[in-house]
């Protein structure tokens, strides 16, 4: 089964694979539709993150990726509604970022080619705030009111 990840700098020595930190699990999202793919990566573009690329691969070869990298893999299949806080950032990304501004650096520090390189910058996606964040609040309302 093919799915559709974000991917920074595909194809280059600084590659890295969009996660999520929810409650010291680094999650990356596996979207089943592209076209979730795609509305995902406009949203974060949005947010003046690095604009990421849809990228589809074998699932088989991204659980494999994750499991060795000690990430959770987390499909998020076609019409998926979410039941919860943590689904909710499945649908849109929280309102606060990490900074990833030298995501690229922290790669080629690391040795370039290294087995682990896609494992840095993947750890360069998005933190959780614990508590309650009035933004995320209204982005939770408006998002409820679409479904």
């Amino acid at each position: 089964m093919r799915v559709h990840v974000l991917l920074f700098d595909a194809g280059t020595d600084s590659e890295g694979i969009h996660s999520l930190e929810i409650a010291g699990r680094t999650v990356v999202l596996l979207f089943e539709n592209p076209d979730d793919a795609e509305r995902y990566a406009g949203l974060l573009e949005a947010q003046d993150f690095p604009v990421p690329t849809v990228e589809a691969l074998d699932r088989e070869d991204v659980d494999l990726f994750c499991r060795e990298a000690g990430y959770e893999a987390r499909l998020i299949e076609s019409g998926f509604v979410p039941s919860n806080d943590e689904e909710r950032m499945f649908m849109a990304p929280p309102q606060s970022n990490r900074d990833v501004s030298n995501w690229k650096d922290e790669a080629v520090s690391d040795g370039g080619v290294a087995e682990q390189q896609g494992v840095e910058p993947a750890r360069q996606g998005l933190e959780t705030e614990p508590e309650s964040n009035p933004e995320l609040d209204e982005l939770r309302r408006r998002l409820e009111g679409l479904l």
